[in-house]
């Protein structure tokens, strides 16, 4: 009897710490909000929240949206990243879901929609309004269809989303493209409810002891969405090859170089950070750059060597303003010849403000604060080097290779000097047509 009554008051006591252990237990749940263009800052913006959310070991996720949609290939990974996450997620539709936005909230394991907001209308357009060919239809087409699988939802509809020639009795007749009021979407089963905030969403799934914790980004994160802009990335293009332009007009500066790589790094590590900019990618400018400077000042004339750094320094800037995997441009949906548009119009523009301003820009108020101008002259009494016996109109041999800088042997004398123009190989006759102080110019002899 004793052991009965002793087994009955630990049955109660492990039965009273389950209880008190449920009710004190809150739910953690976390919210972020997409509200813009489906761009980078969007995918990076997401990729955090997942990292938070399972950092804190959240039970929920709950993605605030409101978006007209954006680029697909970021919607692809935004996608991929709910679909395999473990963390059950729900998308709260407040107002819109359209195109790139419509295939994120359909990954989502629930979708509560305001009063009168919309989702649908996943046709894939260019920047200006217009359809894409069909093969970009196509893709999309099966992401929507996949992705409205992966989550028990009619992949008929998510297809009508995209296509307008898609038929569904009683829901869409041929022609437009789908696109579902609050009401429409509940009735179709694209919808779990009807919600005015966050608060009501938590309510209908009976979630009343929770913990809501709301992403907070930091001015970095801004900064970085900032330099992301396409016609921010343009005006960096501009800097980077204006900067390179006048410091081989203006060789030993410094300051149009520092310029250029500052640009370049403002250029390539938000994207780098987006995920957009991959290693191979940023390589390719590098290498472009280098064989460009080889071309300048090794290599005689203008060839294979320039030619091959300006593709690649252009194909390098323009791959990282856009996401794909080595070289599969399938889900930039267009974006790739944009890209190389905002490349080639910032390079010709970076040269002809060049032409236009360089020589004024040197002589610049502003550029004169940059530069060392303090001169040593002779009336102060600084002397240079004892000059040599004027020089021009002497025979001698080139010692080294003339490109265009080198040295060259008169009357058994060796002497720096610089070829006129034309590439000079060693052991060649060269004639001195002009020597300017301890400037020495030579060219082929005949």
């Amino acid at each position: 009897m004793i052991a009965r009554i002793y087994f009955l008051f630990i049955l109660f006591l492990l039965l009273s710490n389950s209880i008190v252990a449920q009710t004190t237990d809150k739910l953690k749940v976390y919210q972020f909000r997409i509200g813009e263009e489906i761009a980078p800052a969007a995918w990076r913006k997401t990729k955090q929240a997942y990292d938070e959310a399972e950092k804190i070991k959240a039970n929920l996720i709950v993605i605030d949206m409101n978006t007209y949609g954006g680029m697909l290939d970021m919607a692809d990974s935004i996608r991929t990243k709910i679909l395999e996450s473990p963390i059950k997620t729900i998308v709260f539709i407040n107002n819109n879901a359209a195109s790139a936005g419509a295939l994120i909230a359909i990954a989502c394991d629930k979708i509560y929609m305001r009063n009168a907001a919309s989702i649908g209308a996943a046709s894939v357009v260019n920047q200006s309004g217009a359809i894409m060919p069909e093969k970009y239809q196509s893709y999309m087409r099966s992401l929507m269809r996949a992705t409205a699988e992966a989550n028990g939802r009619d992949p008929r509809i998510a297809e009508a989303f995209v296509d307008s020639n898609t038929v569904i009795e009683g829901v869409k007749a041929k022609g437009t493209v789908l696109t579902f009021t609050t009401s429409e979407a509940i009735a179709n089963k694209y919808c779990d409810g009807k919600a005015e905030s966050i608060y009501d969403i938590l309510k209908q799934e009976n979630i009343a002891n929770y913990d809501l914790q709301v992403q907070q980004l930091t001015w970095i994160d801004h900064v970085i969405d900032f330099l992301t802009k396409p016609a921010v990335s343009g005006v960096l293009i501009l800097l980077i090859i204006g900067g390179i332009y006048f410091e081989l007009q203006a060789p030993g500066i410094g300051f149009a170089l520092l310029v250029a790589v500052i640009a370049a790094l403002l250029f390539f590590a938000p994207l780098y950070l987006q995920g957009l900019a991959a290693n191979w990618e940023i390589l390719l400018f590098v290498i472009g750059i280098l064989l460009l400077l080889a071309e300048i000042f090794i290599i005689p004339g203008f060839g294979i060597a320039g030619i091959s750094g300006i593709i690649l320094i252009i194909c390098g800037l323009a791959f990282s303003l856009v996401a794909n995997n080595m070289f599969d441009f399938s889900l930039s949906g267009g974006k790739l010849m944009n890209s190389f548009v905002i490349v080639i119009v910032s390079m010709i523009g970076s040269i002809i403000l060049a032409l236009i301003f360089g020589k004024n820009l040197f002589n610049s108020q502003l550029f004169q604060h940059a530069v060392l101008k303090d001169e040593q002259k002779a009336s102060d009494g600084y002397v240079s080097s004892i000059p040599k016996l004027n020089l021009t109109g002497s025979i001698g041999i080139a010692l080294t290779d003339l490109r265009p800088a080198g040295k060259i042997l008169i009357d058994n004398e060796r002497y720096d000097a610089l070829s006129e123009g034309d590439f000079i190989i060693k052991g060649t006759k060269v004639v001195v047509i002009k020597h300017e102080t301890i400037s020495i110019f030579v060219r082929k002899s005949t």
